[in-house]
């Protein structure tokens, strides 16, 4: 029995409710918003402009129409969000500079590679492209579900045929509630290849399909210099990053002088904002070997590059704007995609392939199933047509004296209702002979048809070999040409360029402090009186560290990181600094542990507060780039607890647990990255202090107290990944 429900009022958690309903928004925003379907390599609002394009007949064939009736459409039939929104999206799909193989034809401004705006949508003008067709093609032959649209007034499709491989070509990009998505964009007949290959032969390895596609091909073009490992990893786990270069050359002028030319940037690198930095540092004067830029460009980029003497090498010259310019760049790749059940999940490139493959075998079934009815129901009236013909005068008899024809005509001539109909709506001018001749030749081309599709529906290498066919029809129709043609060269990856030489940095005594807050500056002279220097109200010194203008400084931090920061390149004067973050890319949730001058031959022994440790050479600790160099790999809950010099002989650790235990340094592996070996075990609790000493010159607990001396220490000698023994009350009354 139904209850009255008006005015019931339920309990609830606050915490329950609040989670019920943001997980509810984050479920929606993954999958109506953020992340691609890996079928078709789309998201409902760019599924949504296709299809409303095809229903207004906006094919490459036809005229254009306006921008705004199309978002009108979009927005009144499937899409119930704003119109700007839906417009930047059709904005996109049109430009040669966002996306590879664009779906949408443009009339009118559709923005620029500078990071101009498109035009209102009342001013520009669109039709589909021939890619688009190829995504769509087979729609009306049942080749994929529908579903009603938000107000069940219309349907829509749930996912297009997909034809063209849409989700490598143009890639994705996208961030959603707990997780993103970042998918380059691909050249296609080198996709359509790698997928015929792994149709060929379904086992084949990740690596012989790079060999086939070998790496991203950006609209814009530029330069790979990633190392092929470091690709083939990437692809087989679907995560990793790709590193990209500005296309340039030498052009000689007068005298002896050059110019760099520049004609192809990084993939979604401004080619304005660009410039406005390359300036902002000129003025910095952090770009000394760069005289002057100009802008040279019409429809092709050309940027010129004047350096400040002809004598100047110019890939020193370079080096310099790929180190500290979007010059450089990098495209992470992380394939987190919607499977066929509308599930997030990372895949690999073989994994991808797979997904769109047996899409594409699923819609051959229901084109071939969908055909197959089609020839049915024709044969079944064309066998109607052919049994009225051998008896006309009777048929003609039978409609004109009889009340109900219909029946009659079937109890005469055996007819189906279907039948039946077919006759009855038959023109008279049909009952030509001629036209009888043209039924039967018609008819045994259908049953020709009818046995080949079925023996296709009997066959499951008769459909691979088909979609094998399908494939390379693909990579003719759109691996040709200046759209099919490769753009981004795929180069090795650069020899690493000394610039030492070239940047001359006057050498003077620096003392580099950093605050616990984060803030880092240089200060002229050693033997600086740390306690004398300012620092912001709240705000205390943390590391100081005595080096020349000319050194290079490493800064270690917990989440197992190395940062490599130029001495002469921090702020000096009597403000409080910079902040280390704007120098560097630093995760909010990582602190700095370690900061000190790097020596070429040093050697630091890292560990972690779990326990675990390795030696590094202090020249593998060097990271040219903002983000750094992941050295130490941690498990989860775990952090990089210490970084410190490796000379002696014995490695001393202690524990929280006030277990102590010490070892020969040479124990622990010399490794360039890694997670390293266990140390000390501990039960519970972790690691409270780790030192490493000459153990014949005894151990100096603390500054200005007793030397103590092997014999005293020789109760706690062990192996590595002892647990060890209760530490002696000297030290753990000092300790820390």
């Amino acid at each position: 029995m139904s209850r009255d429900l008006a005015g019931h009022i339920e309990d609830t958690r606050l915490a329950d409710a609040l989670s019920e309903r943001y997980l509810a928004y984050a479920m929606s925003t993954i999958m109506s918003r953020s992340l691609p379907d890996v079928r078709d390599g789309l998201k409902p609002v760019h599924r949504r402009l296709l299809y409303a394009m095809q229903q207004l007949r906006l094919d490459p064939t036809s005229g254009f129409k306006k921008c705004a009736r199309v978002v009108g459409d979009v927005i009144g039939k499937f899409h119930p969000h704003g119109d700007t929104a839906v417009y930047d999206a059709l904005v996109r799909l049109a430009q040669d500079f966002a996306v590879r193989y664009p779906l949408v034809e443009g009339q009118g401004n559709f923005g620029s590679i500078d990071g101009d705006g498109a035009a209102a949508m009342r001013y520009t003008e669109s039709r589909l492209t021939a890619v688009a067709v190829a995504l769509m093609d087979g729609l009306e032959d049942d080749a994929v579900d529908f579903q009603p649209t938000y107000d069940n007034q219309e349907e829509e499709p749930v996912v297009l045929p997909g034809a063209f491989p849409n989700l490598l070509a143009n890639g994705a990009t996208g961030i959603a509630v707990g997780m993103a998505t970042s998918i380059p964009p691909h050249n296609a007949a080198e996709i359509c290849r790698a997928a015929r290959l792994l149709v060929d032969r379904p086992e084949a390895a990740t690596a012989e399909l790079l060999a086939l596609m070998p790496g991203p091909d950006f609209p814009t073009g530029g330069i790979l210099v990633e190392d092929r490992d470091a690709i083939e990893t990437a692809y087989e786990t679907g995560r990793g990053s790709f590193r990209i270069r500005a296309k340039w050359a030498v052009e000689p002028g007068r005298f002896g002088t050059w110019t760099v030319v520049v004609t192809e940037i990084p993939y979604q690198v401004q080619k304005s904002r660009l410039i406005e930095q390359i300036a902002e540092l000129m003025e910095q004067k952090k770009l000394p070997l760069l005289a002057d830029i100009r802008d040279e460009s019409t429809m092709d980029i050309r940027l010129v590059l004047e350096p400040r003497s002809k004598g100047t090498e110019p890939e020193v010259l370079m080096e310099t704007l790929f180190r500290a310019t979007p010059l450089e760049s990098r495209f992470s790749l992380n394939m987190n995609v919607l499977d066929r059940d509308r599930v997030p999940s990372v895949m690999g490139l073989r994994a991808v392939l797979r997904a769109w493959l047996d899409h594409r075998h699923e819609v051959l079934v229901r084109r071939t199933t969908h055909r197959l009815g089609t020839v049915g129901k024709r044969l079944e009236i064309l066998d109607g047509f052919l049994a009225v013909y051998l008896n006309l005068d009777e048929v003609i008899r039978i409609i004109r004296e009889s009340d109900e024809p219909k029946p009659a005509l079937m109890d005469a001539f055996g007819l189906t209702e279907v039948q039946a109909d077919a006759v009855l709506n038959m023109r008279l001018r049909s009952l030509r002979r001629l036209e009888e001749i043209e039924i039967r030749k018609e008819r045994d081309a259908l049953m020709a048809e009818k046995e080949s599709l079925d023996a296709l529906l009997a066959s499951d290498r008769k459909r691979w070999a088909k979609i094998g066919r399908e494939l390379e029809s693909t990579a003719k129709q759109f691996g040709t040409g200046a759209l099919g043609a490769r753009r981004t060269e795929i180069a090795a990856p650069p020899r690493p360029v000394d610039l030492s030489t070239a940047l001359e940095v006057e050498r003077e005594p620096l003392t580099v402090l950093l605050s616990r807050e984060g803030w880092i500056r240089g200060v002229r002279g050693h033997g600086v009186e740390i306690e004398a220097q300012k620092f912001k109200e709240g705000d205390a010194p943390l590391f100081a560290t005595e080096c020349q203008s000319t050194d290079r400084l490493c800064l270690f931090t917990s989440g197992g990181r190395a940062f490599t920061l130029k001495a002469g390149d921090l702020p000096r004067g009597r403000g409080f600094g910079q902040p280390v973050r704007v120098m560097v890319d630093l995760p909010q949730d990582e602190t700095v542990i370690a900061l000190f001058t790097a020596d070429p031959e040093g050697r630091r022994l890292l560990a972690t507060a779990r326990g675990k440790g390795l030696v590094v050479r202090e020249a593998d600790l060097m990271a040219e780039k903002r983000t750094g160099k992941q050295v130490l790999t941690l498990r989860d809950g775990d952090v990089a607890a210490a970084c410190v010099v490796a000379k002696g002989t014995h490695v001393l650790a202690l524990g929280e647990n006030r277990k102590l235990v010490i070892f020969p340094l040479d124990q622990v592996p010399d490794m360039a990255r890694g997670m390293g070996v266990t140390l000390q075990k501990y039960a519970d609790g972790r690691m409270r202090e780790i030192r490493v000493f000459d153990l014949a010159a005894g151990l100096e607990w603390q500054p200005d107290a007793k030397s103590r001396s092997a014999a005293e220490l020789e109760p706690w000698l062990g192996k590595r990944a002892d647990a060890g023994r209760t530490a002696p009350l000297w030290m753990t009354r000092k300790a820390g």
